[in-house]
């Protein structure tokens, strides 16, 4: 609403002064101030020391509005309306053109000087203060970007308890007690890898300094470093590395170990089929259930195969998968479809980590067999035993227990497939009805057989 006629009245007496007020106000208040004709256009410009808006001086004569971001015309348009009727305009932010594309924000007030009068604006400069707000928000995703990162970094060295070959430890920097280990730390260690465990107890006397010289170092200097000690049982040379990290108020440092004789060991005693590829997907080693897994017989027949190849890939997953690794370093559980010669499609889950030595990358994978693949989960488990045995078993005792094995999972396989029921079974098994009779009381399955 319109302020009353009076006290418009008493500004008109200073409308004959608006350019001199201008003036006046861009010594004390502001930076630049505008005096508005009835019809919207500047009839004086007055600027104080620092030019707010680059040749300013050529805006007398034309309409307030053209000198405005087209974005911020509208807000220029109310100001002069509010001006007019009130007699007074709240303050409003506009964008003004500057050099090279840029914009000025300038925080701008009106009053008019009498009913009839000129408007009187007054312009504040927030370049200073845009500043201030644009650093506070750089600061904030500085942060953010941090968070992440430091998160990113959690997730990889999580990633690399499963995937990696080594003996993986995160021990407290200050007393070098355990707070994580992955299964081959547990069986290289023993109690020393159970959480609160101190490794160092299970190296040899003259062995522990060197390994508490390590640790100390890498938390004092920052720098990863490694040596070699011997462990006390069993009697084994290892080469220990540590790196120190934070992981959120906590210093920690992250301990790798490896048999100097035979890294290889650890890597071939996980029991979760694990497959080291190089960077192109190509097989440099696969561990004894992953070669039961991919029907191979030994690793040596699956190297430099392609891993797509190995595992029947029909539609490029693995190729993404390991392009995955390699932009991000790290892949958590991406479900895969395995078609495996002469079995059905099996679904599983796959975790990757890019595993970088100097100038080597190398991709780790393992595979976990998920719900609906629990019928192949025995063929693998089955595999995976009987190769654990060679060298301590011979040959033809193995073939036997190969051949009670194979049996005993044949028959399971078919009376389950035939619901139990006897005569569907030995169909499947082309073989009697009271012939399988035999071998399932042999076998101990007679409760796997339909009783009514």
């Amino acid at each position: 609403m319109s302020q009353p006629t009076s006290d418009l009245a008493d500004l008109s007496l200073l409308s004959g002064l608006a350019p001199e007020l201008a003036s006046t106000f861009v010594k004390v208040a502001s930076d630049i101030a505008l005096v508005i004709g009835d019809d919207g256009v500047i009839r004086n410009v007055a600027e104080g020391d620092g030019s707010v808006c680059a040749g300013s001086t050529p805006w007398i004569g034309r309409p307030w509005v053209d000198t405005v971001t087209p974005d911020t015309r509208r807000k220029i348009e109310l100001l002069l309306d509010e001006a007019r009727t009130s007699g007074v305009a709240k303050r409003r932010e506009v964008n003004h053109p500057g050099a090279g594309g840029s914009s000025i924000p300038v925080s701008w007030a009106a009053v008019r000087l009498g009913a009839n009068g000129p408007v009187l604006a007054v312009g504040r400069d927030l370049r200073a203060v845009a500043a201030i707000q644009q650093r506070f928000i750089d600061a904030q995703q500085d942060m953010e970007r941090d968070y992440w990162q430091r998160r990113q970094a959690e997730a990889r060295y999580r990633l690399l308890f499963q995937v990696a070959r080594d003996a993986v430890l995160v021990l407290d920097a200050q007393d070098f007690r355990v707070i994580e280990a992955n299964p081959v730390a547990a069986a290289l260690f023993g109690a020393g890898a159970d959480e609160g465990g101190r490794p160092v107890d299970h190296v040899e006397a003259g062995s522990r300094a060197a390994i508490e010289e390590l640790f100390a170092s890498a938390r004092a200097s920052g720098r990863a470093s490694e040596v070699r000690v011997r462990l006390a049982d069993p009697k084994l040379v290892i080469a220990v590395s540590a790196t120190p990290f934070r992981a959120e108020d906590r210093q920690c440092l992250l301990v790798r170990a490896r048999r100097v004789e035979s890294g290889a060991d650890f890597f071939e005693h996980m029991p979760e089929a694990a497959v080291i590829t190089d960077s192109s997907g190509h097989i440099r080693m696969a561990n004894p259930a992953f070669v039961a897994l991919a029907r191979a017989g030994d690793d040596a027949r699956l190297r430099g195969w392609l891993l797509g190849d190995a595992l029947g890939d029909t539609r490029g997953q693995w190729a993404g998968l390991l392009a995955q690794v390699r932009a991000n370093g790290i892949v958590g559980r991406a479900p895969v479809v395995l078609h495996l010669a002469g079995a059905p499609p099996v679904t599983a889950v796959a975790s990757g980590a890019l595993l970088a030595e100097g100038d080597q990358e190398d991709i780790g994978i393992t595979l976990h067999l998920t719900a609906p693949a629990a019928a192949a989960e025995p063929m693998v488990a089955g595999m995976a035993d009987l190769m654990s045995r060679l060298g301590h078993t011979p040959l033809p005792e193995l073939l036997v227990q190969a051949v009670q094995w194979a049996e005993r999972h044949l028959v399971e396989h078919a009376l389950e497939r035939a619901d139990g029921r006897l005569e569907a079974a030995a169909a499947l098994l082309a073989i009697p009805a009271d012939s399988l009779l035999l071998r399932i009381q042999r076998l101990g399955l007679s409760h796997r057989l339909l009783l009514n």
